[in-house]
């Protein structure tokens, strides 16, 4: 009887024994098996590579050019007329930059700038560009945004940043690859404290030529310097949301050498003394030339 139960004891001392080796075996392979499926999944997956960066061709084969009257040569050639013909971005008639980058300017360039055109005035004229699908779009806006009749019908700053910012992404969704060229506005205070010492710009200006900075010309009231100051602020605020903006996008430039740059009489239209003569798109040619042919590294 003794024999028996000790039989009985070993053979279940014997039965447990071997179930929890079973159970310490089975949960070492499937602890090793896991790290094993999970090591193999790791070392087969692959990040995707790094999209490259776009970078900046100084030599674009196409140009289309949107923005207000100065892109559009008005009072370059004859009074109160637009010039095309000597546009500082798609001019065929000077060296422009068309004539200065392009291999065939005449025609893969695109002029759909408008004279009294504002910043709300860009979605159309780029839309009309991407049709096109060019390289390269030049942008000169904000000029006639400061130029009202009354500093309070000037484009508020917020307005201009969210309109020149929608415009940008609009057209960079329509063409990634498409570079831009954005040219600060002029300081218009710098015109008006040059050109009020002629009698003959005065008079020109009286016919109500840029009225919220060049009106009453002569005038030292304290009124007066507010009205210009306040001008000149929002002309700053434009070009800050221009450059601001432009910074967001890699395959975009501005270029604020054109607000700091000191026009002479000669590159200033006879007709007006305002827009800029034969010789002051020669200049702005020039300077967009300059920033859009500059190195990434310089």
């Amino acid at each position: 009887m003794l024999d028996s139960v000790r039989s009985t004891r070993l053979r279940r001392s014997t039965t447990a024994a071997a179930l929890l080796t079973c159970a310490a075996l089975l949960a070492g392979c499937t602890s090793d098996s896991g790290d094993t499926s999970a090591k193999s999944s790791t070392a087969g997956a692959k990040r995707p590579a790094p999209k490259p960066t776009p970078t900046w061709d100084p030599r674009p084969d196409s140009i289309a050019s949107v923005g207000d009257s100065i892109t559009r040569g008005f009072d370059a050639c004859s009074v109160l007329s637009d010039c095309p013909e000597v546009s500082w971005s798609t001019g065929t008639d000077m060296a422009s930059l068309a004539q200065r980058l392009l291999p065939d300017p005449t025609r893969r360039s695109w002029n759909y700038a408008k004279t009294g055109a504002v910043v709300a005035d860009l979605p159309a004229q780029l839309r009309s560009a991407t049709a096109q699908r060019p390289e390269l779009v030049t942008v000169m806006i904000g000029a006639n945004d400061a130029c009202q009749d009354t500093v309070a019908q000037m484009t508020p700053a917020a307005d201009f940043r969210t309109q020149f910012a929608s415009s940008l992404s609009d057209l960079r969704r329509a063409l990634p690859k498409t570079q831009v060229y954005v040219a600060s506005v002029p300081d218009l205070k710098r015109l008006w404290s040059e050109g009020r010492k002629d009698p003959v710009r005065r008079q020109v200006w009286k016919l109500g030529i840029c009225p919220s900075m060049l009106r009453d010309a002569q005038s030292t009231h304290e009124r007066a310097n507010d009205r210009r100051e306040q001008v000149n602020h929002r002309v700053q605020e434009y070009n800050a949301a221009l450059r601001d903006v432009c910074a967001k996008d890699v395959l975009c430039r501005y270029d604020g050498a054109v607000h700091a740059y000191r026009f002479t009489g000669d590159e200033l239209s006879q007709w007006d003394w305002f827009h800029p003569s034969k010789e002051g798109q020669q200049k702005l040619a020039s300077l967009a030339y300059t920033e859009i042919t500059r190195r990434d590294d310089a």
